[in-house]
């Protein structure tokens, strides 16, 4: 044996294991939740041979007053000490806070946690609402949240380890007997390691022993309140079951937990009876349901009208924002909150589906409602169950389709529960939650395709395991006859087995409909590497045209070319991959840069779109298939030639001196003295877009970025000291172009003060050894609108000529030509038929999005090698 094997210290042994345990942690966690989903499964069907859905309903009906009084009772005290775990936890991090703050952040995050699920997200974002308008910071918050979850499980422990202990019969589980010494051995051990805990705590920063007792006690107490809220909901209940029922409860809270299902739905539930076989389950389940609308609803009803409260407290000053801040509350929280109530919906429609009729109830509709009418609402209730479960996730994610969709299925689930046994209860929730889906229609604003990228594992595994219950339920709840094919086409008032048997088979090829469209759905999330392989700078150093800077913008993602010679600039918008110009550096990495583009469109199911391409790159996009426009026409200045000599420089010589003698001074201020002048840059900005009606736009020109702006020079004119104009520069490397990109000015300025401002500049840029200088784009210029053109070349030329009221084309083109400049041909390759049209919207889109602009450049841009 090597002797250093020895000496090796252990945890640098179990180092070598962490990179399998990473790989495991994931398929661990779905494993652990399938086997939790199939032994709630399991549970479900011996429960189904014993209790009928209608039945359990009859039972939480018949419960008494009282009962209901108490369980309230119970509910609200064990929130009231849930509110003592953040009042301990601000004491503990040194950040104490009124009794009455923490308990609004308390209620309102363990709602939401208990009906959502993934309280680390959900109750951390409430604490965080609350505690951060009392000027605490995220990491406090992330401590408070930590310390009360510590609180929690320490309770969990204490009151497993109480019940073991103080009963004094044999525990069954699932049939099984566990025996008195087994049972207080194991009491002993959960005692033993909650005294461990509590000694380390400070080790890992948490109270030391006499808080981490204390807390304890707070927790076994809120614990023991919340299982009484469900124990008085039993009837005739002895009080030797409260410790077996302790036990259940608590083993029901760390298997909902651990299932992920949102709010331990069905899951919590089944563990309850299946750990309680002393309890009859249909009443243990009528229990059960009264005790998810005592413990669970009412309370998120509660705390989501404190949290409107609170907002409107915050916001009450102007009286105006009181109003938005309620519907920023309801944007927020609905869509989640709604996605789940829709969730329940859809299972309860499918149960219903599954399980017999009353009797007495389709006697009443027997000769009203026509047999077919019945039967064929039966297996339209059912797809709609099974069309409320696919949406659920997509309403969880604010699509705007799914909320149309929603309201239109809860509306006609009503009509069909109606039809199919008057089954009134479910057509009134459904009514209502169609109402509340209304009044939160403001919540979901993404305009996005209902099949892309709506489902998670979570949500697929929720609905398979959520139909295969409910087929499972309804085949052990019905009483088949022997099987006949006649079975499928038998209509009768007693024929529930027929009707369940078509029920299901919708179910399934309506389910199976949705996962074949799932698959073949576009994706949206595209493989970019970082951005990091491209060297932006260096490419910008073969640039020949001055607009190739727009690669500095911070609103493009990249294709590079090899050695850092040349890039390609481009954005997707929709599933249009929109490049910016002509490709950057060397001409003869051009064709490798576009057609790669071209295949990764295609890989991803999108679509390419050249804009403003010149002449040179037209061979190449007439290989790839797309097809051309011109888009109409650069002016580009000969430096070498210009001069303001001779009667058509007239106009600019008497702009100069009509400038000049108000007082105006022209100026070049260099990049790195920039910073020292941005606020009156910025000043200057605001004032022009304010006057023009105007905001930022993005892609084919820059916006006023601060971080853009100081890697420019910038032309200035100043009257009496102040700027009151000023462009930024664009300058290629070799001295071949100059151009400007904003051009902006106070509202009193010279007249003919931008005149001034280019004819400066060209001088200048002259005087520098620059060759051309580059006044931009006159969009539709020298389109030929002949009788014979397409269709888009006559409209293009119509709009140049007469639509001076949506933008001034012709006025633009005639104010550049009086620098006497050459046209040159600007052109979009597109594809075409309606992919074109497609990608001119989403070409407008992307360039009037400032705010993604703005999005893309506070993060790390993508781009691809």
């Amino acid at each position: 044996m090597d002797p250093t094997t020895v000496t090796t210290p252990l945890h640098r042994r179990l180092a070598h294991l962490k990179p399998l345990a990473e790989r495991l942690a994931v398929p661990a966690q779905l494993a652990l939740a399938a086997l939790v989903l199939i032994l709630a499964g399991l549970s479900l069907r011996h429960m189904a041979a014993t209790f009928h859905f209608h039945a359990v309903l009859r039972d939480a009906r018949a419960l008494p007053v009282w009962r209901l009084a108490l369980a309230f009772g119970f509910t609200a005290a064990s929130y009231l000490l849930l509110t003592i775990y953040d009042v301990m936890a601000l004491r503990a991090i040194g950040r104490p806070l009124p009794w009455r703050s923490a308990a609004l952040a308390s209620f309102t995050s363990y709602t939401l946690s208990h009906n959502l699920g993934f309280g680390i997200i959900t109750g951390a974002a409430a604490r965080l609402r609350v505690y951060g308008a009392k000027g605490l910071t995220t990491g406090d918050v992330a401590r408070v949240t930590a310390i009360a979850g510590v609180t929690f499980w320490a309770g969990v422990l204490a009151s497993a380890a109480l019940a073991l202990l103080v009963h004094h019969l044999p525990l069954v589980v699932s049939g099984r007997v566990l025996p008195l010494t087994a049972q207080h051995t194991t009491g002993a051990v959960l005692l033993v390691v909650l005294a461990v805990a509590a000694l380390t705590g400070k080790r890992w920063h948490l109270p030391g022993p006499g808080g981490m007792a204390r807390m304890t006690v707070v927790a076994l107490a809120d614990i023991g309140a919340a299982c009484a809220a469900l124990f008085v909901l039993l009837p005739d209940a002895a009080p030797a079951l409260y410790a077996p029922l302790l036990l259940a409860y608590v083993l029901a809270i760390v298997v909902a937990l651990v299932s992920h299902v949102p709010g331990g739905l069905g899951v919590f539930e089944a563990t309850v009876v299946a750990l309680c076989p002393q309890v009859p389950a249909g009443a243990l389940l009528a229990a059960l349901l009264v005790y998810r609308i005592v413990y669970y609803l009412v309370p998120l009803a509660l705390a989501l009208a404190l949290l409107l409260r609170h907002e409107h407290a915050r916001w009450k000053r102007p009286a105006g924002l009181a109003l938005k801040a309620g519907e920023t509350m309801i944007t927020a929280l609905a869509p989640r909150v709604i996605a789940l109530v829709v969730f329940l919906g859809g299972g309860v429609l499918l149960l219903s589906g599954a399980t017999p009729a009353l009797p007495e109830r389709m006697a009443a509709i027997r000769g009203v409602v026509p047999l077919p009418f019945v039967e064929a609402s039966q297996i339209a209730a059912s797809l709609v169950g099974t069309l409320l479960l696919i949406l659920a996730p997509a309403l969880y994610r604010r699509l705007d389709a799914a909320f149309l969709l929603t309201r239109a299925l809860l509306l006609a689930g009503a009509v069909f529960s109606l039809a199919k046994g008057l089954d009134y209860e479910e057509a009134l929730t459904l009514l209502a939650v169609a109402g509340v889906l209304q009044l939160a229609r403001k919540g979901f604003w993404r305009r996005t395709a209902l099949t892309t990228d709506v489902m998670s594992v979570n949500w697929v595994l929720a609905i398979v395991a959520t139909i295969t219950l409910v087929i499972v339920i309804g085949y052990f709840t019905q009483t088949f006859p022997a099987y006949r094919g006649s079975l499928w086409w038998k209509f009768a008032w007693s024929g529930d087995a027929s009707r369940y048997m078509r029920a299901s088979f919708a179910t399934a090829v309506a389910t199976g409909a949705f996962v074949v469209l799932a698959l073949l759905r576009p994706s949206h999330h595209w493989a970019l590497p970082d951005e990091a392989a491209v060297d932006v700078d260096a490419a910008l150093l073969h640039a020949t045209r001055s607009e190739s800077m727009l690669a500095l913008t911070g609103d493009k993602l990249f294709l590079a070319g090899p050695h850092s010679r040349s890039l390609l600039m481009y954005q997707v918008r929709g599933h249009s991959w929109i490049v910016m110009g002509d490709p950057v550096g060397e001409k003869a990495d051009w064709p490798d840069l576009l057609w790669r583009l071209r295949e990764r469109a295609d890989a991803n199911q999108g679509r390419v779109l050249l804009y403003q391409v010149t002449p040179d790159v037209l061979p190449i996009a007439i290989d790839m298939g797309l097809q051309l426009m011109k888009y109409g026409e650069e002016a580009r200045v000969d430096l070498a030639h210009f001069s303001l000599d001779g009667p058509t420089a007239r106009p600019l010589r008497h702009a100069m001196r009509r400038v000049e003698r108000e007082g105006a001074e022209f100026a070049i201020v260099p990049a790195a003295r920039v910073p020292a002048i941005m606020a009156e840059l910025r000043a200057v900005s605001d004032e022009w877009l304010h006057a023009k009606g105007q905001r930022e736009k993005s892609f084919s020109v820059g916006r006023f970025d601060e971080a853009y702006i100081a890697r420019c020079d910038v032309a200035v004119v100043r009257r009496e000291g102040v700027i009151v104009a000023f462009a930024n520069l664009w300058k290629t490397a070799g001295r071949e172009e100059l151009s400007v990109d904003l051009m902006r000015h106070r509202a009193e300025v010279p007249y003919g003060c931008m005149d001034f401002l280019f004819t400066r500049l060209m001088l200048w840029g002259r005087q520098e050894g620059y060759s051309w200088f580059n006044l931009g784009l006159a969009p539709l210029s020298g389109i030929e609108a002949r009788r014979l053109a397409p269709t888009w070349a006559r409209a293009a030329g119509m709009l140049f000529r007469h639509g001076a009221a949506f933008y001034g084309f012709e006025g633009l083109r005639n104010y550049k030509e009086k620098f006497a400049p050459v046209w040159e041909p600007r052109f979009i390759a597109s594809p075409g038929g309606i992919a074109r049209g497609r990608a001119l919207l989403d070409l407008q889109a992307l360039i009037g999005d400032s705010r993604g602009a703005a999005r893309l450049r506070g993060s790390q841009r993508r781009s691809a090698s």
